[in-house]
């Protein structure tokens, strides 16, 4: 069992899979060829689930980078004897600029280890472990390299380094002098398909710089955001790409499994889907952090996935990257989990909940980027209209919540809100929709939604919003409510929220929690890096930047060494825990620095000085 911190690893993507290699120059999680494959390399959940390591046998410290306007790693290993610097990418397809990010990528894995100093040993280790580390593998070698075959995975590893077979896997030593290197690929392909040749040493140097320079390509056409913290907001909006399926235009929560949000816990998902949650915040991001042909192509999938509603009647809540609807989850008891937190889950029975916010996130989507779609057919503005209805038969209903709390459905005043979010934005798009003649049935139970939540959600004891309808226990999700423009950033009972969070809900670090109710799981969560952003921008649109900037860099300053987040922070260490790199909490970066630049610029419409406007 891996038992580096979840922030040892850094990201690769080829915009088809991810993989994750640690500061000790192991990868240990790749899932070839898509996100939700079985993964070949799996140690970060099991000693047995595989790994492919290529570093100094002798202690060495460590730094790294990536390549400038990409996602392309460089590990700096300082040996008492030498320097390595150790070049790792996922190839894109050969040739691909520009929009293309993803086309035909060719599911290789590169890693280039070159000697710039003195002399270095290297110690190789190639273990892989198909379908979570249930295969064992034939390994034979071949000329080029060596053929790993098991179950439906075959692997080529092209090298020219002089490793040998042993015990289902490929070891070996290396000794490069300055000026020296060696390279090495690993090209997936199905035991069934075609097979590979081996790749030349030539041949890796230039897909590694090809890739490279399709990165840096995507950059150049993509990001010209300037504002506040504008190298961190360029480099989440390059994670979020890097978590785009480019077949369809998914966006993953995260690239992995079942790492914890409790270490030791049963709080263990898989978060390789698309959530339809994602979409209104994501959108944002992707607008402000890359260029609108991206928001663009993620609204086209959710448009196509969820174009029907379920036999339910209901929206589905989240699919599969491919559009898929069953996302049946199964433990594997077999994997140990990250630091024994089990159990290992593959698949996500969140599926299943109704969660009412959905309506809100979609139509807040098209109402963002309609200009950027084209002319909607008459079947997207059926399934449109038929989100608004949606939102306005069932607001009254109980839901799981943002949250996903797998206890009973309440009455959770975010989902509320997004009902509110969809009448609203339908309203706007009445006559894109062919739908002015449900205005003012929309308009009505809009203003109905708004009166509940003011009646309802707002609790005098809690001097807050609340989690749900009659209750007194906070939620951060309610600091969306000026954020989505339910009400005015400087309302005084949105400002009451804000400070409510900031007692009730935020750490002795300045992290914020979700929420601290019962949701019937066992054990505490850590902070929530997305909460602490939503706390920045709330701040920074009621006319705050400088308490929003404080808020802001307390929660920035937990990214790793090369600026990726997770999903929380553990807060008795202090550790990032959760699935890792978490979309989200780079949405939330993203969104957040927006809305700081716009306040300082003068651009937010609301401060707390001067008269505070009552709303009813």
């Amino acid at each position: 069992m891996s038992s580096t911190q979840i922030a040892d690893h850094a990201l690769l993507s080829d915009c088809h899979s991810a993989v994750l290699v640690d500061r000790r120059g192991s990868v240990e999680w790749w899932c070839p060829p898509s996100f939700d494959s079985p993964s070949i390399f799996g140690r970060i959940l099991d000693d047995a689930a595989g790994h492919f390591s290529v570093r100094p046998v002798a202690e060495a410290t460590v730094t790294r980078r990536y390549e400038a306007g990409s996602l392309v790693l460089v590990s700096t290993f300082s040996t008492p004897g030498g320097t390595l610097e150790l070049t790792d990418a996922l190839a894109m397809g050969e040739g691909v600029r520009h929009h293309d990010l993803g086309l035909d990528s060719p599911s290789a894995l590169l890693r280039w280890a070159a000697c710039t100093q003195g002399t270095v040993d290297l110690e190789v280790e190639f273990v892989p472990r198909a379908e979570y580390g249930l295969t064992l593998p034939v390994i034979r070698p071949e000329e080029g390299g060596f053929v790993a075959r098991g179950g439906s995975v075959a692997l080529r590893l092209s090298t020219s380094a002089p490793l040998d077979v042993n015990k289902a896997a490929v070891r070996g030593r290396v000794r490069l002098e300055a000026g020296e290197s060696v390279g090495f690929a690993v090209q997936y392909a199905s035991s069934w398909g075609a097979s590979s040749e081996s790749w030349s040493q030539q041949r890796i140097a230039y897909r590694l710089a090809d890739t490279i320079e399709a990165w840096r390509s995507w950059q150049a056409d993509h990001q010209r955001y300037e504002g506040a913290y504008a190298d961190l907001v360029h480099h989440s909006g390059r994670v979020l790409q890097a978590l785009t399926y480019h077949p369809t235009g998914a966006i993953i929560a995260a690239p992995t499994t079942s790492l914890p949000e409790v270490v030791g816990g049963q709080r263990n998902w898989d978060y390789r889907f698309a959530w339809m949650r994602d979409a209104s915040l994501t959108l944002d991001a992707l607008w402000i952090a890359a260029c609108p042909d991206e928001a663009a192509s993620f609204v086209r999938y959710l448009t196509t996935v969820a174009s029907t509603f379920h036999e339910s009647g209901r929206l589905q809540i989240m699919f599969g990257i491919r559009g898929e609807r069953d996302l049946a989850e199964r433990s594997l008891d077999r994997l140990a989990g990250w630091r024994h937190s089990r159990p290992v889950r593959i698949g996500n029975d969140a599926w299943r909940q109704v969660q009412l916010d959905v309506y809100g996130e979609l139509l807040g989507a098209f109402h963002r980027l309609g200009d950027h779609m084209g002319p909607l057919d008459e079947l997207a503005q059926m399934f449109l209209v038929g989100l608004a209805d949606a939102a306005a038969s069932s607001w009254q209903e109980t839901d799981h919540g943002i949250w996903e709390m797998r206890g009973e459905p309440d009455h959770y005043v975010h989902s509320k809100l997004m009902c509110w979010v969809a009448l609203d934005r339908a309203i706007a798009l009445a006559s894109t929709i062919g739908a002015t003649d449900r205005v003012e049935q929309w308009a009505q139970e809009r203003d109905a939604i708004r009166a509940a939540i003011l009646e309802q959600g707002w609790s005098d004891a809690a001097g807050a919003f609340t989690q749900t309808f009659g209750g007194t226990q906070l939620d951060a999700s309610n600091l969306l409510i000026p954020i989505v423009g339910f009400l005015p950033p400087n309302d005084s009972r949105v400002i009451a929220t804000i400070d409510a969070t900031e007692r009730g809900l935020t750490d002795d670090k300045g992290l914020v929690y979700r929420y601290r109710a019962d949701d019937g799981l066992a054990g505490d969560e850590g902070a929530f890096l997305l909460c602490t952003f939503w706390l920045a921008e709330a701040l920074a649109r009621a006319g705050e930047p400088e308490r929003a900037r404080e808020v802001f860099e307390r929660a920035a300053a937990y990214c790793n060494d090369v600026d990726l987040l997770s999903e929380e922070v553990d807060v008795s260490t202090g550790e990032l825990i959760g699935n890792f790199p978490q979309a989200f909490s780079h949405v939330g970066l993203i969104n957040a620095a927006w809305a700081i630049t716009e306040a300082e610029q003068g651009h937010d419409r609301y401060r707390r000085s001067g008269g505070l406007p009552r709303v009813v």
